[in-house]
């Protein structure tokens, strides 16, 4: 199947499942187009219906080279470390769960013991995956309800010791809108900690809850260490094991656009405000060395390469290149391929 007939087939897809609430509106199809959709002209041409054509000038050249690696380099040189903690980042639809997914896959092919695991609630790794995973990997998912109902009882639980006063001031500290994500950084702290001992990929939710989750971990830092002459021994919070580069890899998932490779720019200075360097970039759905030879994908194609040159010259410190699926990646020896082994 070529690219074209997969994203045709993709688009199909999509549309035949679209929820009847959905399907029953008003439907306005908008094609897709061989140039930028940036700026007035440009949105001017697709309103009078003059963009569909591809654009006179260069196109990718066939054989042209990817200007940055796969994803079996980027695994290699987290396998080198032995353990840690992998957090994939990202707006919400860029990949990350993929990514994610195969990034796990390839570590456990490679004889490490791997824990795969979201705090997405959109994200299911275990869709990807199709339930089938090495014996070294392991999943599991964050869920805010379960989570709460399990934090809940054990507050409860420990109130129990309590007069019946200070029960109460729990049982109404307990239905603050906070307490959810105070489970949720439990378990996200706990996940952390595993990876002393093994590799943690964790599949995190779109950038805007992440960063709320950064800045319980920050808050809860500066608790700790505001009481750090009352400790003794060596203080580890999960803020200082997101800020160690040996111990933690922040990978941003973006695409080869203008919009998502912003988006992944903001949330690097986001993450560069809370002390922690990305070890790296993967680009998704890359069209760019696809090996099609379909013109308008290919005009799509040269599109790529000012955002490839933003991200490789000014943004980010090293990036990772993977290229677009005619073939949806389910399963665990497809996500094998991917990440460089079979």
């Amino acid at each position: 199947m070529t690219l074209a007939e997969g994203l045709a087939r993709r688009q199909g897809d999509a549309l035949g499942t679209m929820p009847v609430v959905l399907a029953e509106m008003p439907v306005s199809t908008v094609p897709l187009v061989a140039l930028s959709l940036t700026g007035v002209p440009a949105l001017r041409a697709l309103v009078a219906g003059e963009a569909a054509a591809a654009p006179p000038g260069p196109v990718v050249a066939d054989g042209d080279p990817s200007p940055l690696p796969g994803l079996g380099p980027l695994v290699d040189e987290l396998a080198a470390a032995g353990h840690g903690a992998v957090l994939v980042m990202g707006k919400g639809g860029v990949g990350k769960t993929t990514i994610a997914a195969a990034i796990a896959v390839g570590l456990a092919r490679r004889g490490h013991d791997v824990h795969l695991s979201t705090t997405d609630p959109a994200g299911r790794v275990s869709d990807v995956l199709a339930d089938e995973h090495d014996g070294h990997l392991t999943i599991s998912r964050i869920d805010p309800v379960r989570e709460l109902e399990r934090y809940t009882a054990e507050r409860l639980q420990s109130a129990q010791r309590l007069n019946p006063d200070r029960r109460v001031l729990v049982e109404e500290d307990l239905r603050s809108p906070c307490t959810e994500e105070l489970a949720v950084f439990r378990a996200f702290s706990g996940l952390l900690s595993e990876a002393r001992d093994r590799f943690v990929v964790v599949d995190t939710a779109p950038s805007g809850h992440t960063l709320r989750l950064l800045d319980l971990t920050g808050s809860y830092h500066r608790q700790v260490m505001s009481s750090a002459d009352e400790v003794h021994g060596r203080i580890t919070t999960p803020l200082m094991r997101l800020q160690d580069p040996e111990y933690t890899h922040v990978v941003i998932v973006t695409l080869p656009e203008l919009t998502p490779v912003s988006e992944a720019a903001a949330l690097q200075d986001d993450l560069a405000r809370a002390g922690i360097t990305p070890f790296g970039w993967v680009v998704n759905a890359g069209l760019t060395a696809s090996g099609t030879a379909d013109p308008l994908l290919r005009a799509r194609a040269e599109l790529e390469r000012p955002q490839l040159e933003r991200m490789r010259e000014d943004l980010a410190q090293r990036a990772w290149l993977v290229p677009w699926q005619a073939e949806g990646l389910v399963g665990e020896q497809q996500l094998a391929a991917l990440s460089g082994v079979r």
